[in-house]
Parts: structure tokens; sequence; C-alpha cells
């Protein structure tokens, strides 16, 4: 299935700027993986040591943060679009 994933401005220097990329995968994790793939070095700054997201790393399919839903599990459906959004912190 492809999906559609919205690249964050600071790792678009991984993906050549380009915003949107599309990969192949039926989950989350696949999606996430198939980027890696595809754009070396993504997943070093998407998941930690133990293959989690990182904390300050979230992901959104159709608005919905999968933290909220089955993690990295969470199915995706073909043309969905798939976010990775960085926390912003502030005081």
């Amino acid at each position: 299935m492809s999906v559609t994933i919205r690249i964050p401005t600071q790792l678009r220097t991984l993906t050549g700027g380009a915003g949107e990329v599309r990969v192949e995968g039926s989950t989350v994790g696949e999606v996430l993986k198939a980027l890696d793939v595809a754009h070396a070095g993504m997943a070093e700054r998407i998941f930690d040591e133990q293959g989690g997201l990182r904390r300050f790393v979230n992901v959104f399919v159709a608005d919905e943060d999968v933290r909220f839903l089955q993690g990295l599990d969470t199915p995706v459906a073909d043309g969905q679009t798939v976010s990775v959004v960085p926390a912003v912190a502030g005081g």
C-alpha cells in the first residue's frame, strides 16, 4: 500500500528537501522503516534504542496520534497520510 509521509522541516535534509515522501507499508512501523530504507538516517532520529518512537517524535495517521491508537502497529490504508511531527517544548 502506498502511503504519503509528511516530513518536518528538521528532517528534510535527509529527503533532499522534500516535504512529503511516498513509501509502501500497511502499519505505521512498516511505513517508518520503509522511510529509513528510502532515506537513510531517518530511523535514528525517529526510533529510540528499544525500537519505539522517541519521546519527542509524534506520529499521526489521519490526524490521530498513534500513541492513542495501536502505536507502531496502527494500520494505514492505501493513500493515507502519516505525519511525523517533532514535539515542541517551551516555557
